[in-house]
C-alpha cells in the first residue's frame, strides 16, 4: 500500500483534526490510508468482532468519509516507537433541526489496544474528539457504551442519561 496524505479535508477538520503528541510515546492523528497496514483492524477487533475489510474496500470507506469533511473525523494513536496504531475513536457530527438546525455529536467507535491501556491514552483520544465537536459548534456529544465503561467516561466529563435501546440487523 502506497503511504498517503490524510484525506485533503482532515486539515479543514478544526480543532481535532491536526496531529498532537499524546505524553512521550504516541501520536494522536487522524486517520491516514497507510493505518490499514499499521493495525487499524486489529484494533477494531478488540472493539467488535469483525472481519478485516480488502485494501479496495478500505480505500473507498476512507473516500467517502473524507467527502464528509469535519463532520465525521477518526483519529488514531500511533505509538511513536513501532508505528502500530495502540487507540482509535470516531466523531460524527449529525445535523439537526431542533435547537435551531444544531449539531450533535456522537462519539463512537473508541477502543485502546489491550497492551496500552491504563495509561491515560483513551481519555487523551475521546478528549480530542470532543474537542473537534465543540470546535464544529455541537450543542451536546452523546455516546452509547456498557455499564463496565461508564466510569471511563465519566472521568472524560460524561454523565448518564436516558436509555439506550437498540434493534440490530
Amino acid at each position: 500500500m502506497e503511504e498517503s496524505p490524510h484525506a485533503p479535508v482532515a486539515a479543514e477538520a478544526g480543532a481535532g483534526a491536526g496531529a498532537e503528541a499524546a505524553g512521550d510515546s504516541y501520536i494522536i492523528r487522524p486517520l491516514d490510508l497507510a493505518d490499514l497496514s499499521k493495525g487499524f483492524f486489529d484494533l477494531l477487533a478488540q472493539l467488535s468482532p469483525s472481519p478485516p475489510l480488502s485494501e479496495e474496500a478500505f480505500r473507498a470507506r476512507f473516500a467517502e468519509l473524507a467527502a464528509l469533511g469535519a463532520d465525521h473525523l477518526v483519529l488514531v494513536a500511533e505509538e511513536a516507537a513501532t508505528g502500530r496504531l495502540a487507540a482509535a475513536g470516531a466523531m460524527l457530527v449529525e445535523r439537526k433541526f431542533i435547537r435551531r438546525c444544531g449539531l450533535v455529536g456522537h462519539l463512537e467507535d473508541v477502543v485502546v489496544d489491550a497492551a496500552a491501556r491504563g495509561r491515560g491514552l483513551g481519555e487523551r483520544l475521546v478528549r480530542r474528539l470532543v474537542e473537534h465537536a465543540r470546535g464544529r459548534g455541537c450543542y451536546k456529544v452523546i455516546l452509547n457504551c456498557t455499564t463496565e465503561l461508564k466510569g471511563f467516561y465519566a472521568k472524560c466529563g460524561f454523565e448518564e442519561k436516558n436509555v439506550q435501546m437498540g434493534l440490530y440487523f
